[in-house]
């Protein structure tokens, strides 16, 4: 998939850019003063697979707290600044590889080019991230949708205009809005107008089960464009969740290579002659712990089931009281219902 070229910017260890792979990162839900349970949660996002980690600092207590985070993980971490200048200045000074300033609630220009000049200073990246909600102008429900995507872009063009009279091009861009088609267009026109690296998702998607599918239709249809190298799932509660979204979107676009097994199951209809959800459960928990990109088919009857066995490297095509067992397009065995999960065991052990 061609991605849009953009310029590098590095973000400690981390490079986000068209050159690299698109960065999963996400944000803790504790108190950053409380040092421990912060650092417990930054480590559990980067055994799921986060690769940047964005952090509230929105007291100098928070920004004193960073400072010492800074020091005990491995991973890069963002500060997110909003309101205060005195905040950003005080987390690049702390050690954040990158910072987000929010051009909706940070206006004086020289608020802005002290920070510029800070990061300068420190070899910190920083995200400029249009909010469409913390823009004045948007505040009314009547706006056009145009207009309001017009408007996100004439702030993010205002504030970009102060970065570059400086000389300063470390920077990534994002213009976030709950609505999806809104986010899809405003990072459109990002895209056209500036080299810049994007990061893309939606400013607040809801609870686990109902950001999945607007997070995957706004993040997906940019990524599928080339645009957008780094993302961020907004989930309600663990974060964790939102990494898993975020490698399953990539996963889907062949973005990030999938490390377990996929299970690819009929939707059954009135053919199928046994429980085809509940023998595919059962099969996924079988499957937990392998650590190999397999693909294994769970087909319900004789329509799809000899033809998706072709492509899979185990398949199940069941019938009642039995099922046909296939390894890589070649037919192994008929098995009864009660021996699947035994006999498929024995067959994943060879492969």
């Amino acid at each position: 998939m061609k991605r849009r070229k953009t310029i590098n910017v590095k973000v400690g260890s981390v490079v986000i850019g068209s050159n690299s792979p698109v960065v999963i990162q996400s944000m803790t839900k504790v108190h950053t003063t409380d040092i421990a349970r912060c650092i417990k949660q930054i480590n559990q996002l980067v055994e799921s697979g986060c690769q940047l980690v964005r952090i509230a600092v929105p007291t100098s207590a928070d920004t004193a707290a960073f400072a010492k985070i800074v020091q005990k993980v491995k991973v890069p971490l963002i500060a997110d600044i909003h309101f205060s200048p005195q905040r950003a200045i005080e987390a690049i000074e702390a050690g954040a590889a990158k910072i987000r300033i929010n051009p909706g609630n940070i206006k004086n220009r020289s608020d802005i080019l002290r920070i510029i000049d800070a990061a300068k200073l420190n070899r910190t990246a920083i995200r400029v991230g249009v909010n469409e909600a913390s823009i004045r102008d948007l505040k009314k429900k009547d706006i056009p949708q145009t207009k309001r995507v017009a408007l996100m872009l004439s702030e993010m063009k205002k504030y970009i205009r102060i970065f570059e009279g400086r000389r300063f091009n470390q920077i990534v861009l994002s213009a976030k809005s709950s609505d999806t088609v809104r986010t899809i267009e405003i990072n459109r026109l990002l895209a056209e107008t500036f080299d810049y690296p994007i990061h893309i998702g939606l400013t607040h998607a809801g609870l686990p089960q109902d950001a999945q599918i607007p997070s995957a239709v706004a993040i997906g249809t940019l990524l599928a464009e080339g645009i957008g190298d780094t993302i961020r799932v907004s989930v309600a509660g663990e974060p964790v969740k939102e990494v898993e979204i975020a490698k399953q979107i990539l996963i889907s676009l062949k973005m990030l290579e999938n490390k377990g097994p996929e299970i690819i199951v009929c939707p059954t209809c009135g053919r199928a002659e046994v429980n085809v959800v509940k023998l595919a459960e059962k099969i996924k928990k079988l499957m937990k712990d392998v650590p190999k990109p397999l693909n294994i088919a769970v087909m319900g009857c004789i329509v799809n089931g000899p033809g998706e066995a072709k492509d899979a490297d185990l398949a199940v095509c069941a019938a009642k009281g039995k099922a046909f067992l296939y390894l890589r397009g070649q037919k192994l065995a008929v098995v009864k219902e009660s021996e699947i999960l035994t006999e498929l065991k024995k067959y994943l052990n060879k492969l």
